[in-house]
């Protein structure tokens, strides 16, 4: 059976690759990381999601708080505080330097010790919050250099692809691709702030509210306001 490496925050679009990378037949291996995140509630969601998957023992969270020691986020600086008035124009405060550029390199390392041909990682470039990791141009320079740096990609007739299935979708697309699919969005989490419940405010609160909405559909995670 085929494998995936699935980059699985415990967010709405990680889980939703999850559900994808299922439903095209691949044996599934997500990998999460602690990166000292301010909204760290999301490294029990993705446990939850592995379980609901029944991939547990696959299931691999890596510690990469050292993220945290460099700072310059709003999700691992205390200091720099979440925006909850609407969605950022520019790069917001929430970019966190070089996350995916690491996420992505050790997610390869996964897919090389398992004999996985395929990392399935959630980034969007249309309903996102401007991050420079999250292009397709990013995806496919990483592509390119995973298989120029690994063992996998200079030996093996079967090149390492980083599959981006929701980088051209709306998060209404998104949501509805993953109620097809059953995709359990009530164990997910999207919020900055990492509180029990939601804020609604944050820029990923406000995307994933609209995305619910344009499917006429209620978002089942609480929500401090709606």
């Amino acid at each position: 059976m085929k494998k995936a490496v699935i980059v699985l925050s415990g967010g709405l679009d990680s889980t939703t690759c999850m559900g994808m990378a299922q439903a095209e037949g691949f044996e599934l291996y997500p990998i999460t990381f602690h990166y000292n995140q301010r909204h760290d509630r999301e490294v029990e969601q993705a446990q939850k999601v592995a379980a609901h998957y029944g991939v547990t023992d696959k299931h691999r969270i890596v510690d990469v708080s050292f993220l945290g020691q460099i700072g310059g986020s709003a999700l691992t600086d205390q200091n720099i505080e979440v925006r909850t008035s609407g969605v950022a124009e520019d790069i917001p405060e929430t970019y966190v330097p070089a996350r995916n550029l690491i996420f992505l390199s050790l997610a390869a390392a996964y897919a090389e010790v398992i004999g996985a041909t395929s990392i399935y990682t959630g980034v969007n470039a249309v309903d996102y919050s401007g991050y420079p990791d999250c292009r397709p141009e990013f995806i496919e320079s990483m592509t390119e250099t995973i298989n120029r740096a690994t063992k996998m990609g200079v030996t093996s007739a079967d090149q390492l692809k980083i599959e981006t299935p929701l980088i051209f979708l709306t998060k209404g697309q998104i949501i509805e691709e993953g109620l097809k699919l059953g995709v359990p969005y009530a164990l997910t989490t999207s919020c900055y702030l990492g509180e029990e419940e939601a804020c609604g405010k944050c820029d990923s609160c406000v995307l994933r509210l609209k995305g619910f909405e344009e499917n006429q559909t209620e978002d089942p995670i609480p929500y401090q306001t709606r």
